[in-house]
């Protein structure tokens, strides 16, 4: 295996891919943000290498999709789930107001259209749509004119440490709306940046097996962190990288069993071969198609606090498909 940090340039990405395949003539890639994969996808489709993007941008699988799939379901799931789940505990007889607040890049504008076109549908109110360049360390300005329009619900696209910013900002004006984020919301250095500030009032789509669901998946997971060390306790971004992993392992040995040998093209056709695979819970069952790589579209809402938790607060549910279930 050979790992390359590209540390979100998107040139240094595209770089590293294109040596992945004329150079080292690897036989699967895995390509982490979505600025990075749909930057790299023209020559992943090119030479034929199977990809897994990590960041779940549903851009990455606007038509052509071949050779590139996701782990699980994109941010529009997350969009939907978030959408669905404020419709659901939203009292009184206005519309709920909602504001966005992300990143200014593919990462943080992947959430804006399907929420503006699913809020419409359900009958939300978008008043807002704020985002700011990735490096940006207050977001004073960017809350006031939320809380401005009345945005009672905040859904954020952005990495941890920002987040850990828009609560420092929304403290420093007495500003208490309900905050929202994707999958993507934490890592290991939020818990310890946001001592103190997190308060357990971030609420976030979660695809992914927990702790609590004592799941055959999620003892691999423990075992994993328990033998290496490369974190101490569940987190969501070690959790992906598992998946990830699975999968890649999945098709290799689906790719041996069914062509008796592992190149780029009985990959991908052994990946097209998925339907419903069991990964033990860790994560929503996968299926791959000709057409479709998006792998799932189950998502639930926990809560995350302070401690490192996550808490369900849903069960499973498909959104926009399926009735969402509130544990008490």
């Amino acid at each position: 295996m050979t790992l390359v940090d590209t540390a979100y340039k998107v040139p240094e990405a595209v770089s590293a891919v294109r040596k992945f395949a004329v150079q080292e003539k690897v036989d699967m890639i895995a390509t982490w943000g979505a600025g990075e994969g749909l930057a790299a996808k023209p020559i992943i489709q090119a030479y034929k290498i199977p990809t897994i993007n990590y960041s779940t941008s549903w851009e990455i699988l606007e038509p052509p999709v071949d050779y590139m799939y996701l782990p699980f379901g994109s941010y529009k799931m997350d969009c939907y789930a978030i959408l669905d789940y404020i419709r659901a505990i939203h009292k009184g007889k206005e519309k709920p107001k909602v504001g966005l607040l992300t990143f200014n890049n593919a990462y943080g504008r992947s959430i804006h259209k399907p929420s503006l076109e699913y809020a419409n549908k359900i009958n939300i109110d978008i008043v807002a749509v704020e985002e700011f360049p990735p490096k940006t360390v207050d977001l004073t300005t960017e809350l006031l004119r939320l809380q401005k329009k009345g945005t009672q619900y905040i859904v954020m696209q952005m990495l941890p440490s920002a987040i850990i910013t828009t609560f420092k900002s929304a403290d420093r004006i007495g500003y208490n709306p309900i905050f929202f984020g994707t999958w993507t919301s934490t890592d290991p250095d939020f818990f310890k940046l946001g001592k103190g500030i997190i308060k357990d009032r971030l609420l976030m789509q979660f695809p992914g097996g927990l702790p609590s669901d004592r799941t055959p998946g999620m003892k691999i997971m423990t075992d994993l962190w328990t033998r290496y060390k490369t974190v101490t306790k569940f987190d969501a971004s070690y959790w992906e990288g598992v998946v990830v992993g699975m999968i890649m392992e999945r098709a290799f040995i689906r790719a041996h069993e069914k062509y008796g040998d592992i190149t780029r093209e009985t990959i991908n056709s052994a990946l097209e071969s998925f339907k419903n695979e069991d990964f033990g819970g860790l994560v929503p069952n996968v299926t791959y198609t000709k057409t479709d790589h998006g792998a799932s579209f189950k998502a639930r809402i926990v809560k995350v606090q302070e401690n490192g938790n996550y808490v369900p607060l849903t069960k499973f549910f498909i959104p926009g498909k399926e009735k969402i279930h509130l544990f008490k």
